[in-house]
Formats: C-alpha cells, sequence, structure tokens
C-alpha cells in the first residue's frame, strides 16, 4: 500500500486501502474493518489517516495478516515514496520504498 508521513500522520493511499463487500471474502472484510477501527481518518475516496499512537497496532495487525498468507504482500506491506527520507523504526518491519 502507498504511505507516506506528513507531520506524524500515516497516509495510506486511498486507492490502496481494502474495500468492503458485502458477501466478500471473510478476511478481505476483516482486514477492511481492523485497519478502519485503529483510523484517525477513513473516509471513502480519501486517504486514511493513521496518527503516530497507533502506528504499533497497525505494524503488528499487517505482520499478522501477511503471515495468514491470505493476503498479498502488496496488500499489507507499506510502500514509501523515495523522497520519504526515514521509515519510523516501529514500521520497518512491514514498509519499503517504493
Amino acid at each position: 500500500m502507498r504511505a507516506k508521513i506528513e507531520d506524524t500522520i500515516l497516509f495510506l493511499h486511498r486507492e490502496d486501502v481494502p474495500t468492503y463487500k458485502k458477501g466478500g471474502s471473510v478476511v478481505r472484510n476483516s482486514y477492511f474493518w481492523a485497519l478502519r477501527s485503529i483510523a484517525g481518518r477513513s473516509v471513502r475516496d480519501r486517504d486514511w489517516e493513521y496518527e503516530s499512537e497507533v502506528w504499533f497496532a497497525l505494524a503488528r495487525m499487517l505482520l499478522s495478516f501477511s503471515e495468514s498468507g491470505y493476503l498479498g504482500l502488496r496488500e499489507t506491506i507499506l510502500e514509501f515514496p523515495p523522497t520519504q527520507e526515514k521509515i519510523p523504526e516501529i514500521l520497518r518491519p512491514v514498509a519499503t520504498w517504493e
């Protein structure tokens, strides 16, 4: 998922966040609700926002869903732009550069 950090807020690109689909995959819908439950803002057609206070929970959640094997790596890894000088240590296990 494309990500960026501005003023200690992590933004997940709106096109990369999971969508809820009634009658869809239980894992994908659970992933959607798990990510949404800790988001500071998760409005349709806008980037989702995560304050630094929840980054630890976000990292654990992404790692857990990644290890489950039901979702692809691109769906559970934070991809930062090369202009992001430093990835916070707490997010490094679940992050890379684009």
